[in-house]
């Protein structure tokens, strides 16, 4: 069995290691140094240097592989996809761009693809267990608190990303869609904190984003949706100073004769600020609360960096149920034909099962409790 992971990012190289347990692996990437270190972590993973945004060549680049995931950044992940599809390649995809998949549907089925998109940790993991209770409950509410933080807080951020900064200042910029009494709302991201007490990592700060993405519209029978992030008390007003002074701004401006655009270079002077070091104790926190009329489900994640595989504890959660999504498609759990976000692969029990079971062999497992309300 041949799979193509497009992207050798810190995601990207722990989901190739993970595939390459079982079977023939290539990751592909513009990075050489990306390539070269995973390489050094795998030999057996084959790595190709090229451009992933040549989207006319998925064709020929994929035409041996029979499964594909894609790992690329959110900037390009659409088009990616696209052409995956194009390509007749069954995909699983964590690239999380700000388009709808779900309007690669019909391409999807016309080209009888399987296509399982945002299969990471929220979206992913907390849309799975949406979907699986969705099928036995009247439910009436959804929260859910996701968050991947470093152990050590250096200020001032206090705060570390695994994949390119440009992708988490739009999540900061993109205005947040809930659900509430049956409508969609929308607010502005980093709004509505709260700092939300936690047994491991002690008080955090929530706040809104547009995480909710897929369950908008395939959820929408649920009256109130929420999802927020997590960051260390004091990130909030950091990041608002930046927006207020236009760091964060899209549109170009003149500089000394050149042309700028502001939030591009405070992603560049934010980049080694924010990188994530290789060996870098951190932890991923996830909270989902599902309710109805008659009990509450509550869903815990907390894991950490892996010392033993130096694999980050968000490339771990990200990269493993992504891998495990690959292994349904491998071993025909599931062959629906079409564009699935993980709630609608999660509705089917063996599923749901398979992929618990999945990250439990890599020591990453849930807390999940029942009360009554």
């Amino acid at each position: 069995m041949h799979i193509a992971v497009l992207g050798a990012g810190m995601v990207g190289r722990a989901i190739a290691i993970d595939l390459a347990k079982d079977f023939d692996v290539t990751s592909f990437d513009l990075s050489p140094v990306s390539l070269e270190i995973l390489q050094k972590k795998c030999a057996a993973i084959r790595t190709v240097q090229t451009d992933l945004g040549d989207f006319n060549n998925y064709p020929s680049l994929l035409a041996s592989f029979d499964y594909v995931v894609n790992a690329v950044p959110g900037f390009m992940g659409y088009a990616a996809l696209e052409a995956i599809i194009l390509s007749k390649k069954n995909v699983v995809d964590i690239s999380f761009f700000a388009e709808d998949a779900l309007q690669l549907d019909a391409l999807a089925k016309s080209n009888g693809v399987t296509a399982i998109t945002d299969c990471g940790v929220a979206p992913g993991l907390s849309n799975l267990v949406l979907g699986h209770y969705n099928e036995s409950m009247q439910i009436q509410s959804f929260e859910c608190l996701v968050g991947g933080l470093p152990k050590q807080r250096i200020l001032p951020f206090e705060y570390k990303a695994p994949f390119s900064p440009i992708d988490v200042l739009e999540e900061y910029t993109r205005p947040a869609r809930y659900q509430e009494n049956g409508h969609i709302v929308t607010r502005p991201a980093l709004s509505e904190p709260e700092l939300i007490d936690f047994e491991k990592p002690g008080t955090l700060e929530s706040f809104n984003t547009d995480g909710l993405r897929s369950l908008l519209f395939t959820m929408s029978h649920i009256p109130d949706m929420k999802e927020k992030t997590l960051r260390y008390p004091g990130h909030i007003s950091l990041i608002q100073a930046l927006l207020k002074a236009g760091f964060l701004d899209t549109n170009p401006i003149e500089y000394k004769g050149q042309t700028i655009v502001p939030r591009a270079f405070t992603s560049a002077v934010l980049f080694n600020q924010w990188k994530l070091g290789p060996t870098e104790p951190e932890f991923t926190l996830m909270r989902v609360t599902i309710n109805d009329s008659k009990k509450s489900i509550g869903c815990l994640l907390y894991d950490e960096y892996d010392a033993a595989t130096e694999i980050s504890s968000m490339s771990r959660t990200t990269g493993y149920t992504c891998t495990g999504a690959v292994r349904l498609l491998v071993n025909n759990y599931f062959t629906e034909k079409g564009v699935f976000p993980p709630e609608l692969v999660g509705k089917h029990p063996a599923c749901f099962e398979f992929m618990l079971a999945h990250l439990k062999e890599r020591n990453i497992s849930f807390v999940i409790t029942e009360k009554p309300i």
